[in-house]
Parts: C-alpha cells; structure tokens; sequence
C-alpha cells in the first residue's frame, strides 16, 4: 500500500470514529426506552437487506425481474430454507447451490 493510501485509510478511520463517538458516548451514559431498543434490534436486517437487494434485482445495473436471473431464484429459495430450517450452513448451501444450477441451467 502505498503512502497517500495509507493516509487515505487513516483519514478514513478518523472521520468514521469522530462521526460514532460522540453518540455512543452520550447513549451510553442514558437508559434509552425499550421500545427504542426493540426497534434498534430490525437495524442489521434492513441494512443487510438495503445492500441485497439491489445486487439481486439489478444484478448488471438493469432491472432484471425474471427467470433468467439467478440472482434472484437463489435469493427466493435462501429465503426460503433460512425461513423454514434454523441451519445457517443449510442456508448458505441451499443458496449457493441453487445459483450454480440456476446460471448452469440457464446457459
């Protein structure tokens, strides 16, 4: 890594923890309501799916809603085992495999 890349990183992780400190900070020191807890638990799941979605529904930059895009029936099959079986290697696996034989079928 060269040396303007390094201070890239470096002004990078500055910006980041002066941006997150200071609430963090003022948020541990508080008891926030538990209501506000409970809605914080959806945030990992909506930004997850924030950065998923696209890649499935426009997988080249166009939206791509049909069949032959296997972005988007291995997503619907994950969804599917992760909803019906607690394994997260069998979801991982189902998902992968299903996109193998997705693109493989569709040429």
């Amino acid at each position: 890594m060269s040396e303007p890349e390094l201070w890239m990183v470096g002004g990078m992780t500055l910006v980041t923890y002066l941006c997150r400190y200071p609430v963090l900070a003022v948020v541990s020191r508080v008891t926030l309501p538990p209501a506000l807890l409970r809605a914080m638990g959806f945030i990992p799941a909506a930004v997850l799916t924030a950065i998923i979605a696209p890649a499935v529904a426009a997988p080249r930059g166009e939206l791509a809603l049909q069949l032959g895009n296997p972005y988007l029936g291995a997503s619907l099959v994950t969804c599917l085992v992760a909803w019906r079986c607690p394994n997260l290697l069998l979801t991982i696996g189902a998902g992968m495999g299903t996109w193998w034989v997705w693109r493989w079928l569709s040429g």
